[in-house]
């Protein structure tokens, strides 16, 4: 088998993916900005060849790496990056190279669009809050006659929670017209509620081999815009209903053989339409993992290695391991550099050391929603993980 994996140096722990490819007897292939030289010694065992570009942006320059390892190697199996930033162009790629095993051109569209989900989660039987098309402010006003105040704003098609507000009120509407880009934005009611994701390997039936469910307290469109820190945690198990409804939406997304990342809202305040307190309510579908290291917290939270999880998918269409040890939490804290906080970094690591998974600097390009220096630990339970972010995080 032949994969080209597109930017395998980010983030830094996605050399793993590559790692665990190859020991499944998988040739594969790097497509690259990074100079050889500075990629992992563990990315670099992994790789059969690297194609070093100038930048990933110029699809004329990967699409020439991917015809030079279709040349020297012969048909290419599969592509992925498990990255959304390239998510378009590797659906590209697989419909110029006719790469069957991922998304194509046609597909793609379903994920990137936040109101065409809308219909996919509609053949889930998935509640989601109601959608306007941003056309002028005249449109914008009956539909909040419609919902009531506030609205969230946000692009039709984009990254994370970059250029999404929260509208409350006509004067905030008014400057958002003033001031809106030329892009396709989306106004949706705005929800009370906790940010749960699904979180989960598909195989080719669109079955989970596996399951996890992080917790997001906060909103990361709140932090990104007012520069905020960022906490969330894994959860020891997936409720039953939020499984039940990720599976259904995986199906109905045509999510088959990828690592997805679902999110969802559980209802703090009741919707009329949508759900009771607890419920939970469609948000976003994203097909690739979550961001940052969050693969690793999967790991440390339930003692499984998802890198292998989702190689074996790839390779075989299935789960060939089976792992020991329990399920419990695993919790990230972010700090940002220039703000004063009540403990010092050294007074952390005092107190939580014996439990700490990772702490380091966080690449520039994750740090608007990450922050700039992470901590992720190892929590026995929820009152835990919350003790640990209120330690960590808690300024001056």
């Amino acid at each position: 088998m032949n994969f080209v994996f597109i930017s395998p140096h980010f983030p830094r722990t996605y050399w793993n993916f590559c790692d665990r490819l190859r020991r499944n007897g998988v040739t594969v292939l790097g497509v690259g900005d990074c100079p050889y030289d500075q990629l992992e010694d563990g990315l670099k065992g992994a790789l059969t060849e690297y194609y070093r570009v100038d930048t990933l942006e110029d699809y004329g320059q990967v699409f020439r790496a991917v015809a030079y390892f279709s040349w020297r190697y012969g048909k290419i199996d599969w592509l992925e990056s498990n990255n959304e930033y390239w998510l378009e162009q590797d659906a590209r790629l697989r419909t110029d190279f006719n790469i069957t095993t991922g998304v194509d051109s046609q597909g793609v569209a379903a994920f990137k669009s936040k109101s065409g989900m809308k219909a996919y989660y509609a053949q889930a039987g998935v509640p989601t809050a109601r959608c306007h098309k941003v056309t002028d402010k005249a449109a914008a006003e009956a539909f909040v006659a419609e919902v009531g105040w506030p609205v969230i704003v946000k692009p039709d098609v984009g990254v994370g929670a970059s250029h999404t507000y929260r509208l409350d009120g006509q004067g905030d509407l008014d400057r958002f017209f003033a001031e809106k880009p030329a892009e396709p934005y989306v106004m949706e009611e705005f929800i009370w509620g906790d940010i749960r994701s699904y979180d989960a390997i598909m195989d080719s039936r669109c079955e989970p081999l596996m399951e996890s469910s992080a917790m997001f307290p906060p909103s990361i469109a709140d932090i990104v815009n007012d520069q905020g820190d960022l906490a969330y945690y894994v959860v020891d198990k997936v409720p039953e209903a939020l499984a039940d409804m990720g599976r259904r939406t995986a199906k109905a997304f045509g999510a088959r053989s990828r690592f997805v990342h679902l999110e969802f809202f559980q209802l703090t305040k009741a919707k009329p339409g949508l759900g009771e307190v607890g419920d939970f309510v469609g948000l976003e579908v994203n097909m690739r993992p979550a961001g940052g290291y969050t693969p690793d917290m999967i790991n440390f939270a339930h003692s499984i290695d998802v890198y292998q999880i989702w190689a074996d998918m790839a390779a075989f269409d299935g789960r060939r391991t089976q792992y020991e040890g329990g399920d419990h939490f695993c919790a990230y804290a972010s700090r940002r550099d220039g703000v004063q906080y009540r403990r010092s970094h050294q007074e952390v690591l005092e107190r939580y050391g014996a439990q700490m998974a990772m702490c380091e600097r966080m690449p520039d390009a994750l740090s608007g929603a990450m922050g700039n220096q992470m901590y992720t630990i190892h929590a026995a339970d929820e009152q835990a993980a919350k003790e640990f972010i209120r330690f960590t995080e808690e300024r001056a």
